[in-house]
């Protein structure tokens, strides 16, 4: 019960967020739709066009739109000189909007096109301008039929809006993607429960405005739309501008996994002890949010010397270590602007990893073994490693071959191997999973992976930022390996989980800060 009532106080702001964007979005569709329902109600020709877009829009999957705004608008901003933010709300607007665009185009086509002819003949006839019949006579008899347009487009664009979790903005899909990692199923069912109750309301109130216009009972109508407008601004209430802030405000990233999620709460604490007001971006994709930092859509985060090595440098070449971690800080601070604080003292590199006892009775205990093997086994990995420069690596060192590859949330890969789903899997070497589950970490006698130090990472306006940059240093070099790996199996535990609060709290004390 607790771990509900904990998670439902992080439903208020993340709730605000989601309204905010589920409104805006609708509106703008509405905005869209209407004048080109009335130009498509009148020519064919550009109705078969916008139906056709509408549909097509509906063809893709809403989180591949969503992604596929950020490419865009990163070019775009590139090209104008800066400004556009390629994460957060912008992009998760303009993909929702275009989502809501079907249901509203398409009723409102339907509704005035299926008017009796009479009517309009009628209209014509006591001399009314297309404006004054649109107005006066069309439009409310079309009505019933948009609004019910506008009810669909409701739900469908506060359900997708829990997917805006992925590319940095906030909503309901913060507790169930955070939830979903950390195997925390009271943050699941608050971000099932809120967003399922969010939009049976907002349905029920927006059919109360239905009713009211087709009954002609004017009461009804004004009474949902006024209920709508004050529930709406309630939601919201968190957002409203308070004063004060400013440059004290700090958003701190983190990517989708139980480590990054402690150690931005680790972050944070250091920062709020410092005098600054804290948000959260979690669950960005290691595509994004390196593009995040150097954009200032965040601030500051955590990220390993090795995805910058090979993602963002393009390098393919191992270096020692410090050498790479030198290097990392030279290349981000002159091409970026972006500032290396440093390593915090551990290491979480990729590492194949097998149950004990299928690896001794194999012989396996290195990738060069593995490659004999590997036509008989399953490899299970994360979602992103098979797409990423570091399996192009290993496969161009070690000829592996497996029989089949499956891509799991990290939580699940682990899973997965237990149950004999997978008989690899690409660990992480400071999960405390390993340990505990007794798996077999196998050797890279070729150095194809390269190192993977946690480092400290700030945006361009906050790498000569003095005072943020004490209030981070005492973390650099701080955390070893056995308590970073602590810290991962609270909350990645079956039993006695630990939030990523309490767990960073903890990990706080053990370092001794």
């Amino acid at each position: 019960m607790s771990a509900l009532l904990d998670a439902l106080t992080r439903v208020p702001p993340l709730l605000a967020s989601h309204v905010l964007l589920s409104a805006a979005a609708l509106l703008l569709g509405i905005a869209i739709s209407l004048p080109l329902a009335i130009w498509s109600a009148r020519n064919a020709t550009v109705a078969r066009v916008a139906l056709g877009f509408a549909s097509l829009v509906q063809t893709v999957p809403s989180l591949a739109l969503l992604a596929l705004f950020y490419p865009l608008l990163l070019s775009l901003s590139a090209l104008v000189g800066g400004g556009i933010p390629a994460l957060g709300f912008l992009p998760s607007l303009i993909a929702l909007t275009l989502y809501a665009l079907l249901p509203i185009l398409r009723n409102a086509v339907a509704g005035l096109q299926g008017l009796d002819p009479a009517v309009s003949q009628a209209a014509d006839a006591v001399g009314m301008t297309p404006a004054q019949k649109l107005r006066l006579v069309e439009a409310p008899l079309a009505a019933p039929v948009v609004v019910a347009g506008i009810r669909t487009a409701a739900v469908w664009t506060i359900g997708a809006a829990t997917l805006s979790t992925t590319v940095g903005q906030p909503s309901l899909g913060d507790l169930i993607f955070a939830g979903l990692q950390t195997q925390n199923w009271a943050l699941v069912l608050a971000g099932c429960v809120s967003a399922a109750a969010l939009a049976l309301a907002v349905d029920a109130l927006i059919g109360g405005i239905e009713q009211g216009i087709r009954a002609r009972r004017r009461w009804l109508w004004i009474a949902s739309a006024a209920l709508l407008v004050a529930g709406t601004a309630l939601a919201t209430a968190p957002l409203w501008p308070r004063g004060g802030g400013g440059d004290r405000t700090v958003v701190v990233g983190a990517k989708n996994f139980s480590e990054q999620y402690i150690l931005a709460r680790l972050i944070g604490d250091r920062l709020t002890r410092a005098g600054y007001t804290v948000t959260y971006r979690d669950g960005l994709g290691s595509a994004l949010v390196f593009g995040a930092l150097a954009g200032g859509d965040i601030d500051v985060y955590v990220d390993y010397a090795g995805t910058i090595w090979a993602n963002e440098m393009k390098r393919s070449d191992v270096p020692e270590r410090t050498k790479m971690v030198a290097d990392i800080g030279a290349w981000t601070k002159s091409t970026h602007g972006v500032g290396l604080v440093g390593t915090l003292g551990f290491e979480n590199a990729y590492a194949f990893a097998m149950k004990a006892e299928p690896a001794r009775r194999q012989r396996i205990a290195s990738l060069d073994d593995l490659v004999k093997a590997a036509p008989g086994l399953t490899l299970g990995s994360d979602l992103e490693f098979l797409e990423r420069p570091e399996w192009a690596a290993v496969k161009r060192a070690y000829p592996l071959r497996f029989a089949r590859t499956t891509p799991y949330s990290p939580t699940f890969m682990y899973r997965a191997l237990q149950s004999g789903k997978a008989d690899v899997i690409s660990a992480f070497s400071s999960d405390g999973r390993i340990a505990a589950d007794k798996l077999t970490v196998l050797t890279d006698p070729r150095h194809a992976i390269p190192g993977y130090d946690a480092i400290l990472m700030v945006a361009p306006a906050r790498a000569n930022d003095a005072r943020f940059a004490a209030a981070l240093r005492p973390l650099v070099g701080r955390i070893p390996v056995e308590a970073m790996r602590t810290a991962n199996y609270q909350v990645d535990r079956d039993t006695d989980k630990q939030t990523p609060e309490a767990a960073a709290r903890w990990l706080a004390s053990k370092i001794g800060l």
